[in-house]
């Protein structure tokens, strides 16, 4: 374990994490990106295809409200776009706050605690589930479940930062 990465060797590998190093660095950038894209007001305009370049294409999102009910990345799009559209979200920043990533061979799940601000007045904060799979073009998203923050339910410190 280094630091807040666990990494574990995949078929191949020699001894040394250059190569982990390098997975959980590009996992962290997908992650971050996924972020960073969605992300309007004040100028900014949202980058559904960078949102979107990170997943799967049949990849499922799970949002926090129960019962759970898958979304695909599609649905999630127009979603976000309707509540904009209707107002309903004139603005929308979400914050990385940490990440942890588990690697092993060909399989990660990364743990990202966020920080969104919402109509420029809101602040929540959440906790991603993310399932990462190596296909030939690199590391994508198969499947994410977010939870939201709550004072019975808090960010545990090795995600904040």
């Amino acid at each position: 374990m280094s630091g807040n990465i666990a990494y574990y060797s995949r078929k191949g590998d020699e001894p040394g994490e250059t190569s982990r190093m390098d997975d959980a660095s590009q996992i962290k950038e997908i992650v971050a990106a996924q972020f960073r894209s969605l992300a309007w007001g004040g100028g900014a305009e949202p980058d559904w295809e960078a949102f979107a370049r990170g997943f799967l294409a049949d990849a499922r999102l799970y949002p926090a409200a129960r019962p759970a009910r898958p979304q695909t990345i599609e649905e999630f799009i127009d979603r976000m776009k309707r509540l904009r559209t209707e107002g309903r979200l004139a603005s929308f920043r979400e914050t990385l706050l940490g990440c942890t990533v588990q690697v092993f061979g060909n399989v990660a799940v990364a743990f990202a605690a966020c920080e969104m601000l919402e109509n420029d007045s809101t602040v929540s904060r959440d906790v991603s589930a993310i399932v990462l799979v190596r296909d030939p073009t690199g590391w994508r998203i198969a499947a994410q479940a977010w939870d939201m923050e709550t004072g019975a339910n808090r960010i545990p410190d090795e995600l904040r930062r």
